[in-house]
C-alpha cells in the first residue's frame, strides 16, 4: 500500500512538473518566488523542508549502507523527486513481533 501511494504521488507530481516545465521552463517555475515576499517565504519554506529531508536521507542511507550522494544530488536538482525516489527504492524494514505471550 505504501509503495503504491509513493508511485501514485510520483506519477501525479511528475505529470504536473512536466506540464509546468513545458509551459514555463525551469526558470519560469523558479522566477515567481523572487517577485514577492509571500512567494519568497514559500520558496524558503521548501528549501528548509528539503534540507531537513536531506539530513534524514543522509543518516538513513548511512545506516542502511546506501550511498547518499545520488539522492542528495537528485533532490538538489529536482526537489521532491529525490526523497520520493529514495523512499520508493528503500527496502522495507522487517516487521518485529512485539506481542507478549502470557
Amino acid at each position: 500500500m505504501q509503495r503504491s501511494l509513493i508511485i501514485l504521488i510520483l506519477v501525479m507530481f511528475g505529470a504536473l512538473s512536466g506540464v509546468a516545465l513545458w509551459y514555463h521552463g525551469y526558470w519560469g517555475i523558479l522566477a515567481p518566488h523572487f517577485q514577492s515576499f509571500g512567494a519568497g517565504q514559500v520558496f524558503v519554506d521548501l528549501v528548509i523542508a528539503l534540507g531537513l529531508v536531506m539530513v534524514w536521507m543522509w543518516r538513513d542511507a548511512k545506516t542502511t549502507g546506501r550511498n547518499p550522494w545520488p539522492w542528495l544530488g537528485v533532490t538538489l536538482a529536482t526537489g521532491s523527486f529525490g526523497p520520493l525516489l529514495y523512499l520508493l527504492t528503500r527496502k522495507a524494514e522487517p516487521e518485529v513481533d512485539v506481542s507478549i505471550d502470557v
